[in-house]
């Protein structure tokens, strides 16, 4: 089978193999085989060959494209065996490469597009590419599939990452130098050989603009900014992305100062990149914050580094919005410090790295520390100097209030011995008035005995004399009274002994008894 060599330039080399060409290592050409169609290879033909070929058109062949890139299908003649050709048709790879060529030719050298990503994988050093254009509501209005070969993407992918800090993945937008490649079997794709820096981070800047411009039209922008910054950290509500780096960073230290009690740090969880990402961080940290029994100090958002267009999802309105609008600091650590984010520019304190985040927040609790320290070592020292001080007062007024005592004992001492010698000279005045009081009173009392003891003595006979004629008398008119009562019990026996005769005379029949009875009684 003959073979047909090609002059296919690099950059076409692509093209000319998807329409079936193939490449001879030995002489370092592209050839075509027989069978198929010329017309297709006909801008790779050398001149001879492609002079042939216009000299004997075939009648079923698709031509070469035209200046204005659209290719023109040559009619078979209308004769018998042309009419079956006709309705026989001609194969769809044929139709399809006719198309890829004509593709090939019309985009031949390439051109600068503006696309979207929506989806980037890499797979054996290519690229592959899901691009996409969205109009002004958002919705997608053009879609291809696109790639960056393996050598294309080692020579300007870094260029491209060094130059925006960005990696090719959903979300971002591209200026892209690609030529557009039709395959009979698979279709339609852009393969890129050139990635504008300026545009990427033209957008990302203009997109951080609007919003900036908005926060400021709105008035605020500066609003947590210009918070007070907390005094202390006692309780820190963190919001980060659930098992991150950089969580775990923050959390080697922030668990040290959790288990002295010194800070308590509240997590909440939510994506930090992709599609919503921006909301869902707010309402993670609107929730924690109804759910905590109490205020936190601060609200920290962290999360690992990460590429610009991974953070470029952080420069959204409503989580901007939502910094803004907090009452608190909001605290961000986003783990980057080249590139600052919406979300650093609105809060109230910028770090580079959660572990920065942490390392602030220990340095003001150590800040405090030592000043609670330096204020209670001043208290102590102001106290020491106060206790001196009224130490040396109370040393000075002991000594005055000695010696003032020690004067007024001594004057008290010599006012005492005075009173107590003037009154021992009064007292021995006294005693010997009450002496010679007492012996006149002894004297006088001593003659008023004897006067009364003479007239004792010459009234005491005349009185013996009444007491015995009174005695007498008495002992008279007491033996008369016992005579009358004497006589009174005779009378009254005598009578009661005729009475119990006179009843014993009445019972005949025991009167031995009865008298005996009274005779006892008598006896008795």
């Amino acid at each position: 089978m003959s073979r047909h060599y090609l002059d296919v330039p690099f950059r076409s080399k692509d093209a000319a193999k998807a329409l079936g060409a193939r490449f001879d290592g030995a002489v370092k050409r592209w050839y075509v085989e027989d069978g198929l169609d010329l017309a297709a290879f006909s801008a790779w033909l050398p001149l001879d060959a492609r002079n042939a070929l216009a000299s004997t058109p075939s009648q079923n062949t698709i031509a070469p494209a035209s200046d204005s890139g659209t290719a023109a299908m040559s009619l078979p003649r209308r004769g018998s065996s042309d009419v079956a050709t006709l309705r026989r048709g001609i194969p769809l790879s044929q139709l399809l490469n006719s198309v890829g060529a004509a593709v090939a030719r019309a985009f031949e050298g390439g051109v600068w597009t503006l696309v979207e990503v929506n989806e980037a994988t890499a797979r054996n050093g290519h690229v592959y590419l899901e691009l996409s254009e969205r109009d002004s509501a958002g919705q997608p209005i053009a879609r291809v599939r696109a790639m960056i070969w393996a050598n294309t993407a080692a020579r300007i992918l870094p260029d491209f990452e060094q130059a925006t800090g960005a990696v090719i993945g959903a979300g971002i937008k591209l200026l892209v130098h690609a030529r557009p490649v039709f395959k009979a079997q698979y279709g339609f794709s852009l393969e890129i050989d050139a990635i504008d820096p300026d545009y990427t981070l033209g957008d990302l800047e203009a997109r951080k603009k609007e919003i900036r411009e908005r926060l400021h039209r709105e008035g605020v922008f500066d609003r947590n900014r210009s918070l007070a910054p907390a005094w202390d950290f006692r309780v820190v509500l963190v919001i980060a992305p659930r098992e991150a780096a950089g969580l775990g960073d923050f959390q080697k230290e922030a668990k040290r100062l959790a288990r002295f009690g010194v800070c308590r740090f509240v997590y909440a969880h939510s994506r930090f990149q992709g599609e919503g990402a921006a909301g869902e961080i707010a309402a993670a940290a609107l929730q924690a914050l109804r759910d905590m029994q109490e205020p936190p100090d601060a609200i920290a958002l962290i999360r690992g580094g990460g590429a610009v267009n991974d953070l470029a999802w952080l420069n959204d309105y409503l989580l901007a919005r939502f910094i803004c609008d907090q009452e608190i600091p909001v605290l961000t650590g986003i783990g980057h410090e080249r590139d600052s984010t919406l979300a650093d520019e609105v809060a109230h304190t910028r770090f580079d790295t959660p572990s920065k985040v942490v390392a602030g927040i220990e340095q003001q609790i150590l800040r405090r520390a030592r000043e609670a320290s330096s204020a209670w070592q001043a208290i102590a020292s102001e106290s020491a100097q106060a206790a001196r001080a009224a130490r040396l007062a109370i040393e000075r007024r002991q000594s005055t209030v000695t010696a003032d005592a020690r004067l007024h004992l001594a004057s008290a001492r010599q006012r005492s011995d005075a009173e107590h010698h003037r009154v021992a000279v009064h007292a021995t005045r006294q005693v010997h008035v009450a002496a010679r009081e007492t012996l006149a009173l002894r004297n006088e009392l001593r003659s008023g005995v004897l006067h009364d003891l003479a007239a004792a003595r010459k009234s005491v006979p005349s009185f013996m004399t009444s007491i015995r004629i009174g005695s007498l008398a008495t002992l008279a008119a007491a033996r008369a009274q016992t005579q009358a009562a004497q006589d009174h019990v005779l009378q009254r026996s005598g009578a009661a002994a005729q009475r119990v005769a006179a009843a014993c005379s009445k019972w005949p029949s025991a009167p031995q008894a009865h008298c005996s009875k009274h005779a006892c009684a008598r006896r008795r």
